[in-house]
C-alpha cells in the first residue's frame, strides 16, 4: 500500500503532563487511534521507528499518535528517573488521558511493546487491541543482555557521544539486511543520542510479563524476526501460549526491525487485523 500524496501534514505537537514532564507526538489522520510506541534504541524517536508505516494507516482511515518516550526523540529527558517499566505505564497512561484518547489500540516494538503489555495488563479499559513486533517483557533482564544487539548497544552507548560511525555499527544488528539503514535513519538517531541521560540503560528495567498474559483480553497480533540480535524470537511462542487471543507472525531474513525489514507486509496485515478482525 503507498500512501497518497494528499494525506495531511502530521501535526507536530506536545503533551504536558501532571508530573511536568513534555512528551513530543506526530498527530497525523483520521478515525479509530493508534497509539505507537517505539523501542529504546540510542537515538530512537516515533518518527524514526515508524515513518514508512504510519501512513499507510492514516490513508486507511486511522488516526496515528506517534509517541516520543520520554528519555527519547523530542521529549523530555530528565536524568533523575528510573526508566523502568512503571514509569513509562504511567506516563503513557498519563500522556492517554492529557489528549483525550480514552480507547486505542496500542502499536509497540521492542520496549514499546513492553510497555503496550504493561498498559493493557495496569489499565485495560484503555486498550482496545495490541500490535507487538519482538516485544520485551516476556525474559527475564540478564536473557536480553546477553544478546548481540543489546551487549552492542550498551557498551557503544557507554563509551561516550555516538556520532554516524558508532550508530551505524548498533543499527546494522537491528536489520537482516544492513543495505536497509540509509545514511538519513543513521544520522537522524545520531543527533539524538548524546542528548539522551546516562542512566537511561541502566535504569531500564522491564519485568518479565509471561505469567500475566493470560490476563490480557484484548487481541494481540504480533510479528518476530527469526534474525532477532535484540530479542530471543522464542518470546513468540510465549505469547501464543499465554495470552488466550494472540496470534503471531514469525519471519526468516528478519531482523528486530519487521516494521522497516518487511514494510509492506506490516502495514497490510496490521490493516486487515484492525478493519477484518
Amino acid at each position: 500500500m503507498t500512501p497518497s500524496s494528499d494525506l495531511p501534514i502530521p501535526l507536530d505537537q506536545f503533551a504536558e503532563l501532571d508530573n511536568g514532564l513534555r512528551l513530543h507526538y506526530l498527530d497525523v489522520g483520521q478515525g479509530p487511534v493508534v497509539v505507537w510506541l517505539h523501542g529504546s534504541g540510542p537515538g530512537a524517536s516515533g518518527y524514526s521507528n515508524f515513518k514508512g508505516n504510519y501512513p499507510a494507516f492514516a490513508e486507511a482511515g486511522f488516526r496515528n499518535i506517534v509517541l516520543d518516550l520520554p528519555g527519547f526523540g523530542r521529549s523530555d529527558k530528565p536524568a533523575d528517573v528510573q526508566y523502568n517499566l512503571a514509569f513509562f505505564v504511567t506516563c503513557l497512561n498519563a500522556f492517554l488521558g492529557k489528549i483525550g484518547v480514552a480507547k486505542c489500540t496500542l502499536l509497540g516494538n521492542s520496549l514499546g511493546g513492553a510497555i503496550a503489555l504493561g498498559q493493557a495488563l495496569a489499565h485495560p479499559d484503555t486498550v482496545e487491541r495490541l500490535i507487538l513486533m519482538a516485544p520485551g517483557g516476556v525474559e527475564e533482564r540478564e536473557t536480553y543482555f546477553r544478546m548481540e544487539g543489546i551487549v552492542r548497544m550498551v557498551e557503544t552507548f557507554a563509551k561516550g557521544p555516538m556520532g554516524p560511525v558508532e550508530m551505524r555499527h548498533v543499527m546494522s544488528l537491528q536489520v537482516f539486511d544492513p543495505s536497509l539503514l540509509d545514511d538519513s535513519i543513521i544520522n537522524e538517531r545520531a543527533a539524538i543520542a548524546p542528548s539522551q541521560p546516562a542512566n537511561l540503560f541502566s535504569t531500564m528495567m522491564v519485568p518479565n510479563m509471561t505469567t500475566r498474559l493470560h490476563e490480557i483480553k484484548a487481541p494481540i497480533f504480533g510479528f518476530w524476526g527469526t534474525d532477532d540480535k535484540f530479542n530471543p524470537h522464542t518470546g513468540a511462542l510465549k505469547v501464543i501460549e499465554n495470552a488466550p487471543n494472540a496470534r503471531m507472525i514469525l519471519l526468516n531474513q528478519c531482523g528486530h526491525w519487521v516494521q522497516v525489514e518487511h514494510r509492506e507486509l506490516f502495514n497490510r496485515s496490521c490493516i486487515d487485523f484492525l478493519t477484518k478482525g
